[in-house]
């Protein structure tokens, strides 16, 4: 068998935003979120997969929406390209999605929470050792939680998920490992297809069983990760090699301050048209101003 690869944004929808298969995203979240426990028995997925409409789109897969029993939302996020204002984005969603469920007129107290559930295929906290990061609202000094917690925002990091296959002990463990291997298994592993929920995700997965229009957007969406990293490693390594010659034909020694700028100014220059302007500043610590300059 051949999996496909749950970390692209088509195939992480599919697994897990299936109006067929809820108990899926029921599994998933109470493993990530509840510790096991099975606090969510029931849900409604807001924002449905559906097959793609439009190849090589972006925006084209939306996050996975779920709405639980309890009327907390919860968004869920599969991230692979680490691109700069990603954090604030994050924030950004979470409380978009916390306001916009009030009308005009109607009282606060009909708010109910939401949760922002993350995975991603880049370390965004180097400081925390945990593979699982929990932030909610606390008072500065003394840590104690804000009175009502309406607000909180989960991050899984895969790249600090390192546990082999006989090491999977959790519901937790064995979801994150789904996640991050799923793609280079060629059958699922008794361990894992003692899961009911996790066997079904896996006969999601395979690829055997999606229509050509799903293979064919899969592949632009790999080809567009694959795409991106490349451009990123390449304009890394011509800016470098740019900003050393060209300090050798004006015949001076570059200073190392100054040798770094006109590296980061030639590799803004290999990237644009390639890559966003969000992404060549967070690359290259250029300001988005001047990154436009260079247009």
């Amino acid at each position: 068998m051949i999996f496909i690869n749950p970390k692209t944004d088509f195939a992480f929808k599919k697994i897990f935003g299936s109006e067929q298969n809820p108990e899926i995203l029921i599994s998933f979240l109470n493993s990530l979120l509840y510790g096991g426990h099975p606090r969510i028995t029931e849900l409604k997925i807001i924002n449905p997969y559906l097959a793609p409409k439009i190849q090589g789109i972006k925006d084209t897969f939306l996050d996975v929406k779920a709405k639980l029993t309890d009327e907390t939302t919860v968004i869920i996020e599969m991230q692979v390209l680490n691109l700069s204002g990603f954090e604030k984005r994050i924030l950004y969603n979470a409380t978009k999605a916390y306001s916009i469920q009030l009308q005009p007129g109607e009282d606060y107290t009909l708010l109910n929470p939401v949760i922002a559930l993350t995975l991603t295929d880049f370390e965004m906290f180097e400081d925390l050792p945990q593979v699982i990061s929990n932030f909610v609202l606390k008072e500065k000094n003394l840590l104690t939680d804000y009175p009502i917690n309406d607000l909180e925002l989960v991050f899984v990091e895969l790249p600090k998920f390192t546990k082999e296959l006989e090491e999977l002990e959790t519901l937790a463990d064995k979801w994150i490992y789904f996640i991050k291997c799923a793609r280079g298994l060629e059958t699922i592993p008794e361990t894992m297809a003692q899961v009911p929920e996790i066997r079904k995700a896996f006969e999601v997965a395979n690829q055997a069983n999606l229509t050509r229009e799903e293979l064919d957007s899969l592949e632009q969406r790999e080809m567009y990760i694959h795409d991106q990293r490349n451009a990123i490693k390449l304009a890394l390594r011509q800016g470098i090699e740019q900003g050393i010659q060209l300090g050798r034909e004006q015949g001076i020694q570059v200073g190392r301050e100054q040798g770094i700028q006109e590296s980061k100014v030639e590799m803004a220059r290999k990237m644009l048209g390639v890559v966003d302007e969000d992404t060549i500043s967070q690359i290259t610590g250029l300001s988005l101003e001047e990154v436009r300059r260079l247009r």
